[in-house]
């Protein structure tokens, strides 16, 4: 009798995709027009590059500013820049800690240790990928600063009960979006307007891109001096003085990027549109499977598709799956981060300034931290184990969706 594991592509079947899916590195994954080229034209004219007396930085950040119904943004160089940005408008001292996620870009930590502050790895619910409420308040400490949530792959965190949680610790809440433009963490409310800053990042892979870029929104203009104080060396543009309050970076944003950006975001309801409409066909066409659980649609803006795998009744794990599904010609990922943010050597092995523990060791910190593995068990079962991702794209057609589903019902058939 002839294996059911014969037929998948892997094991030399015939495979059920053989046509390159749009992706977003190259055009056909992207949301590019003629306004787009029209705008870098027009600031190559003017002969001013920088944002500094340029419209279109200016510009990005008032339309920023207006889609979330908050009073301020600030655009800057990359989504790691708003990070520490907000980090920095926030002045912690040297071994203060910020509690957040293992489940994130390192860009979000780099951002507290530039800062010379702790990270503190809260852990996560085990089908989003999201911190958990319960595990980030038994984190907090006296020293806490603050607390950053990752709306993972475009999948709302609860924000609105972590606000509750860090407001009632007297520190604020920074959201790192850099997924989950649109997204929807609260019935009206949008991804980095529940939280005192909310932060994002326009980096080629993303929902809209200027190539690198980042902005930052608060609804607090003490918070957004602040932030522009740190993301332009500390020096009061809204002042005459040629001077420097406090200490920053220069993350300023160029008005190529901000022309690029500006059009981009008035695409961006659309983009997200198409991304949702694509998601809720392939969500509807693959109930039922036993051992796979689908992301919740409420609120989500799908910057990839996650797959939750049972391994016992799925058939294998995230990796297993992965093999399979690129032999079909689906666009998958077993890993979407080889290891959680504190196995990285640069916090596995202590070293963040020079052969020091600074400031992972006492003083400046409360204690000497180390990060030994199992201190977030959910996150590291579901790196390594359950989360399966399907690259996502504006672009894709119904029969696209539907060879990804016919796809993954193939590999779920061969391997249970």
């Amino acid at each position: 009798m002839t294996s059911t594991l014969d037929g998948l592509a892997l094991h030399g079947g015939t495979p059920v995709r053989t046509r390159p899916f749009p992706v977003a590195t190259e055009a056909a994954g992207r949301t590019f027009g003629e306004e787009e080229s029209a705008a870098v034209l027009e600031v190559l004219a003017g002969g001013r590059l920088n944002a500094l007396g340029g419209s279109h930085v200016a510009g990005l950040e008032s339309d920023m500013a207006r889609l979330h119904g908050v009073g301020h943004a600030v655009a800057c160089s990359s989504g790691t820049a708003a990070l520490h940005m907000a980090i920095g408008a926030l002045d912690p001292d040297p071994g203060d800690e910020v509690v957040t996620t293992p489940v994130t870009d390192f860009g979000t930590i780099i951002a507290i240790l530039a800062q010379n502050a702790v990270p503190v790895f809260a852990d996560v619910d085990p089908l989003t990928g999201n911190l958990s409420p319960e595990s980030v308040r038994r984190c907090l400490s006296p020293r806490t600063r603050a607390v950053v949530a990752v709306h993972l792959l475009g999948a709302p965190a609860p924000v609105v009960e972590l606000a509750d949680i860090a407001h009632r610790h007297g520190v604020p809440l920074i959201e790192d979006c850099a997924q989950a433009l649109l997204t929807e963490p609260a019935p009206g409310r949008l991804a980095g307007t529940v939280g005192d800053i909310g932060c994002f990042s326009l980096q080629q892979y993303k929902h809209i891109t200027c190539g690198d870029g980042g902005l930052a929104i608060t609804d607090d203009p003490a918070l957004a001096r602040r932030l522009r104080l740190f993301g332009d060396k500390g020096r009061p543009r809204d002042t005459a003085a040629r001077t420097h309050l406090s200490f920053g970076m220069n993350y300023r944003m160029t008005e190529l990027q901000g022309a690029v950006a500006k059009v981009q975001l008035g695409r961006l309801r659309g983009v997200v549109e198409r991304r949702r409409r694509a998601a809720h066909r392939l969500v509807e066409s693959l109930r039922g499977l036993p051992g796979i659980t689908l992301p919740a649609e409420d609120g989500h803006s799908f910057w990839s598709f996650p797959l939750v795998l049972d391994p016992s009744l799925a058939g294998g794990t995230n990796l297993r799956w992965a093999a399979a599904l690129r032999a079909e010609g689906i666009l998958a990922e077993g890993r979407l981060l080889d290891h959680p943010a504190y196995a990285s050597p640069v916090l596995a092995n202590g070293r963040v300034y020079g052969n020091s523990a600074f400031p992972l060791s006492s003083p400046p910190s409360r204690k000497d931290w180390t990060y030994a593995p199992g201190l977030c068990p959910a996150a590291e079962r579901l790196l390594a184990t359950t989360l399966l991702v399907l690259f996502w794209n504006e672009h894709y057609t119904d029969a696209d969706v539907d060879d990804i589903s016919t796809a993954v019902r193939k590999v779920h058939t061969a391997l249970t």
